[in-house]
């Protein structure tokens, strides 16, 4: 098909579509920002959905009528469908296929439900299947990048289509109780997750598989087993090497959290599963992959929340310390990450470049409700939209060095319901390098408001008091440096900091002093329990012989769970094997080497 395709030429500046009451229009992208005339606005309130397909150069949507198809890059429309009560639309990955979904209703006798899925051919026109499709989510059916496989849900069952061939399934995967799956991105061989929630003490489960290979005991690539999942959320990466399992329960029995309970999983194809360890507990509330499949990063922990890297060891690679966030971002080319904190947070970003781990910039988009990455990899979007919260809606256009390049904010007494970028495919754009320097614009700063701190009427005509509730972690890199094994733990950084500090005021007492005068030996604070105290009299040395002897004491106890028969994960082992290692360290303090 010869829409299917981008010319090879230069790029054009990707679109944005805005939806609200205002009607349905496009703005051209950086930066001209002006409304484009490539699509010409639709008014009225009616628009219930829209969509572009997976390159850029089809866009759907559909106005309360019809649902209607464009072709963007010469402005033709392509086809006209008659579906009032559509309100999901989406292409498949060579826009061969468009997917539309209306709510479920039944028939006047209720004797059988009117099929609400239909999957139409994007040439023709013509209407290739009908399914029954009784619930929104997770609607639409899964293609592969290559579109030879299509795979629904059915009846706790993943039916797999080939060559988009709807009229009979080629293959199913039975597993009693299927509640979710994902195929994996990328070219075969295809892989596709798989979970099935437990029951009756029988713990929840998610499998890796290789279509077709689904019979037999050890059919299944990998497998991980987990108590406390009500639902889990699976995230592929870009390579189809490994899935991170986000498992959550609806209630936390310890009363710890309002958001339930979280946990995060490793799988890989490969067959290795492990536990990623959080160090801060709290809940989870966003992971993602890098492009480059190789690194992951996790937002948890209450807040003020963590932000740390890791690698496919599920070590960490780079902590970055506590703030005001709930979501991260990499952008398209995974060279930048923004940590942020929207929906009941301030709107406060942090841009950072991941291959030097340097904050670029700080910008705060206050109220956001939406945030997503242009496909040029150099400008972002936030917006604030209806119904998440109804006043000062609009969207902005920033630089990622945190200038405002275009602001648009809506009548107050209308709503913004939708913002999306044009997408582009990958390549098309290429990678630029970093600036670290604020790009100018025309937009003017507005200095965020600073909500100033309640004080009590006791208080007020006292002096301000600098006190904080927690204390925060600044970032740190976790990558072993050449001739340790691993990274420093935060406590030991902490020692290590106070020891230098220690080093350095001795010092500068000496050089204080004349050299004749005799230095006044330090009285010596007496210790709280001489008990339990090293006698090594350094209590750096003996904070650190306190922290192996309780790793030692960890490491016993998972050795005495492996003797009982329970199996360990493979960073639990990982830890057993270092058992040697922090013995010999152990003797090594104690002896005073």
């Amino acid at each position: 098909m010869s829409f299917s395709f981008r010319d090879k030429m230069a790029p054009s500046t990707p679109l944005l579509t805005v939806r609200g009451s205002e009607g349905l229009y496009m703005v051209n992208g950086p930066p001209h920002f002006t409304e484009s005339t490539v699509f010409p606005r639709e008014s009225g309130k009616n628009c219930k959905t829209c969509t572009f397909s997976k390159d850029g150069t089809l866009f759907a949507w559909g106005n309360g009528e019809k649902i209607n198809v464009i072709n963007v890059t010469n402005k033709g429309q392509l086809h006209s469908f008659d579906l009032p009560k559509a309100v999901c639309l989406e292409f498949s990955p060579k826009n061969t296929v468009l997917a539309t979904w209306q709510p479920y209703t039944t028939s006047k006798d209720d004797t059988a439900g009117i099929p609400n899925l239909q999957l139409y051919d994007v040439k023709t026109g013509t209407c290739l299947k009908s399914f029954i499709q009784k619930k929104m989510q997770n609607w639409c059916p899964s293609w592969s990048e290559d579109e030879t496989l299509c795979a629904r849900n059915v009846n706790n069952e993943v039916h797999f289509f080939e060559n988009n061939n709807f009229n009979t399934f080629a293959n199913k995967l039975h597993l009693k109780k299927i509640n979710d799956f994902v195929l994996s991105p990328g070219p075969q061989p295809y892989k596709v997750a798989v979970y099935v929630p437990g029951s009756k003490g029988a713990p929840s489960f998610v499998r890796l598989y290789q279509y077709p290979n689904f019979d037999g005991p050890h059919a299944a690539l990998a497998n991980k087993s987990f108590f406390k999942a009500d639902k889990v959320t699976m995230l592929w990466n870009k390579k189809a090497t490994a899935v991170l399992v986000i498992a959550s329960t609806d209630v936390d029995k310890t009363g710890a959290s309002y958001y339930g309970e979280q946990t995060l999983h490793y799988i890989a194809t490969n067959g290795e599963s492990a536990v990623v360890q959080l160090p801060k507990n709290g809940p989870i509330y966003d992971v993602v992959w890098n492009s480059s499949s190789t690194e992951f990063c996790a937002v948890y922990g209450f807040m003020p929340a963590k932000a740390t890297i890791f690698n496919l060891k599920c070590d960490p690679v780079f902590d970055f310390g506590t703030g005001p966030r709930n979501a991260a971002y990499y952008s398209p080319h995974g060279h930048i990450l923004v940590l942020a904190g929207f929906g009941n947070l301030r709107g406060q970003m942090e841009v950072w470049d991941v291959k030097n781990y340097k904050l670029i910039s700080k910008p705060v988009a206050s109220d956001s409700t939406y945030f997503a990455w242009c496909p040029d990899g150099e400008h972002i979007l936030t917006a604030t939209c209806a119904p998440r919260l109804r006043v000062n809606n609009g969207y902005k256009i920033w630089h990622y060095t945190g200038s405002v390049l275009h602001k648009y904010d809506v009548p107050s007494n209308a709503e913004l319901w939708q913002v999306s970028w044009q997408p582009f495919l990958d390549g098309i754009f290429p990678e630029k390098a970093i600036t670290y320097q604020a790009v100018p614009s025309d937009v003017p700063s507005e200095e965020p408001k600073v909500a100033t701190a309640y004080r009590p009427p006791a208080l007020r005509n006292k002096p301000v008091t600098n006190s904080k509730l927690h204390e925060e972690e600044p970032p740190q890199n976790m990558k072993p440096q050449p001739g340790n094994e691993k990274p420093l733990s935060k406590t030991a950084l902490k020692n290590q900091r106070k020891h230098e500090a220690k080093k350095a005021a001795k010092q500068e007492a000496r050089s204080d002093k004349s050299p004749d005068m005799a230095p006044t030996p330090a009285p010596q604070s007496t210790p709280r329990n001489t008990l339990s105290q090293s006698t090594s009299g350094d209590p750096e040395i003996d904070k650190k012989i306190k922290n192996l002897k309780k790793k030692l004491k960890a490491i016993e106890q998972l050795k005495e769970q492996a003797a009982t028969g329970k199996q360990l994960e493979k960073n639990q082992l990982e830890k057993i094997q270092k058992e040697k290692t922090l013995l010999q360290e152990l003797e090594d303090l104690e002896l005073g080497i």
